[in-house]
C-alpha cells in the first residue's frame, strides 16, 4: 500500500515562496507517476504539475515558469518549488501517485492521495 505524506504548506505573501514535501512509501514497482493537485473552496480540483520515476515533468500552465516539481529518490520524496505565488493559487495542496508512467495530471488515474496541506497567498 502506497502511502503519501506531505508537508510544508503555510501562509505567505503575494510573490512569496512555499516548498511543498510529499514522502512516499510503500512502492512495490519501479515505475510510478507522482502528481500535486489543488482545490480551492468551491472549486474543482485540479492538476498542478506531475513527475515519474524517469524524470519527465508536466505542469498546467497557470505554474509553468513559477513551480517546479523534482523528486529525490534517496529520500522517496517528491516536492514543489512554489515561487512569485499569487493569490489564486490559495488551495488546499494534494500529492497523488499512480503506478506507471504519467500522462497527463488527471485526478481520476491516480490512485493513491496524501491527506493534503494548506497554501494561503495573501495579497
Amino acid at each position: 500500500q502506497v502511502q503519501l505524506v506531505e508537508s510544508g504548506g503555510g501562509s505567505v505573501q503575494s510573490g512569496g515562496s512555499l516548498r511543498l514535501s510529499c514522502a512516499a512509501s510503500g512502492y512495490t514497482y519501479p515505475r510510478y507517476c507522482m502528481g500535486w493537485f489543488r482545490q480551492a473552496p468551491g472549486k474543482e480540483r485540479e492538476g498542478v504539475a506531475a513527475i515519474d520515476s524517469g524524470g519527465s515533468t508536466d505542469y498546467r500552465d497557470s505554474v509553468k515558469g513559477r513551480f517546479t516539481i523534482s523528486q529525490d529518490n534517496a529520500k522517496n520524496t517528491v516536492y514543489l518549488q512554489m515561487n512569485s505565488l499569487k493569490p489564486e493559487d490559495t488551495a488546499m495542496y494534494y500529492c497523488a501517485a499512480h503506478y506507471g508512467y504519467c500522462s497527463g495530471i488527471v485526478g481520476r488515474v491516480f490512485g493513491y492521495w496524501g491527506q493534503g496541506t494548506q497554501v494561503t497567498v495573501s495579497s
